[in-house]
């Protein structure tokens, strides 16, 4: 699509992990060392063949259980993890195999929020410093003036005074620390925001107001977001488009209403039968899954969801053939035999 800001395809991120070989504790030491050092190796398969795009000024949500590959995805999409294959275009441009010094200009336009909003200041920097250290990266600014006029107007646009320029992250609440964040990520007045939950770490209410301030920057500034979330309702409320993961692929993608209304994946169907009903007259049936989810080292033959799949009666192809994402009938895309 001409539209499209960021394309990826067919994208993978494995990460190896060491497996030692079953060893007899009665064996001599020499045997023992040797069997560690023989160790075999795996891999965990966070992303696992994810193809999906994000249309400029959308929000895309992102949702699936924990571990399933949320945050590895939306980092490998920026280039902070390197990708095993597959390939990304951001804007036009495929950035998989450039040298961090190609990419260095590109990152400018491409910006995170991190979910957890103590971690990711450095608490030995002053909230101007922490602000303005892209300005000065990027050389947006030319004077000391001029950063500190554009720190303080950013400042402004989160709702934080102009004097927190010279105080430490120590001195604000966890909200406070999450719209420095998102003031640091709009400093360099980027294209793309990942959003990594950011704001799973919060209260309620004070969840509500950052949401709504997100919502009012991608107007101001023509934003587009990757929104992470674990929270269902959080994604209703601000995504246009949701991709459901599950074990480090995509099965569903759809728009917001349709894929509430109408989920087509059987995962789908079983997350938002979690969900309390807004009315509550309205009887939801509740999809309890069995079993835990498969580990990512070993996933299942076929498709990864068929050993926790409510479905009864499956047709061979759930336990033999990875099932493609393809258009379904309401319109969105699904990876289901079924």
């Amino acid at each position: 699509m001409s539209n499209t800001l960021l394309s990826a395809k067919n994208l993978t991120k494995y990460f190896p992990q060491k497996v030692a070989w079953p060893k007899d504790p009665d064996a001599p030491l020499a045997t023992r060392i040797w069997h560690n050092l023989s160790s075999q190796n795996a891999f965990v398969r966070a992303v696992d063949g994810v193809s999906l795009d994000i249309i400029s000024g959308e929000t895309l949500g992102l949702v699936g259980e924990s571990g399933c590959g949320k945050s590895t995805l939306g980092r490998t999409l920026l280039r902070l993890l390197d990708p095993n294959s597959g390939s990304i275009h951001f804007d036009g441009t495929d950035i998989t195999k450039l040298k961090q010094s190609e990419l260095r200009p590109i990152r400018r336009h491409m910006q995170i929020i991190f979910q957890d909003p103590y971690a990711s200041l450095n608490p030995r920097m002053t909230v101007g410093d922490a602000i303005a250290e892209g300005l000065q990266i990027f050389g947006l600014v030319s004077s000391d003036a001029e950063k500190k006029k554009r720190v303080s107007e950013l400042l402004k646009k989160v709702g934080l005074a102009e004097d927190a320029a010279s105080r430490y992250p120590h001195e604000f609440s966890g909200g406070q620390r999450q719209r420095v964040g998102i003031a640091r990520a709009l400093a360099v007045k980027p294209k793309l925001i990942v959003c990594d939950e950011p704001v799973s770490a919060l209260d309620v209410s004070i969840q509500a107001q950052v949401i709504n301030l997100l919502q009012d920057l991608q107007k101001s500034e023509e934003l587009t977001y990757l929104f992470i979330s674990h929270d269902l309702n959080v994604v209703r409320h601000i995504c246009d488009r949701v991709a459901v993961m599950y074990l480090g692929k995509i099965v569903e993608i759809a728009s917001t209403s349709e894929l509430y209304e109408n989920p087509n994946h059987p995962y789908t169907q079983a997350l938002l039968s979690a969900l309390p009903a807004i009315n509550p007259k309205e009887k939801r049936e509740r999809i309890v899954l069995q079993g835990d989810v498969p580990s990512a080292m070993n996933p299942p033959s076929g498709c990864a969801f068929h050993p926790r799949c409510p479905v009864k009666d499956k047709p061979k192809a759930c336990f033999e053939q990875v099932p493609e994402l393809r258009k379904s009938d309401s319109g969105g895309l699904k990876a289901c035999h079924l």
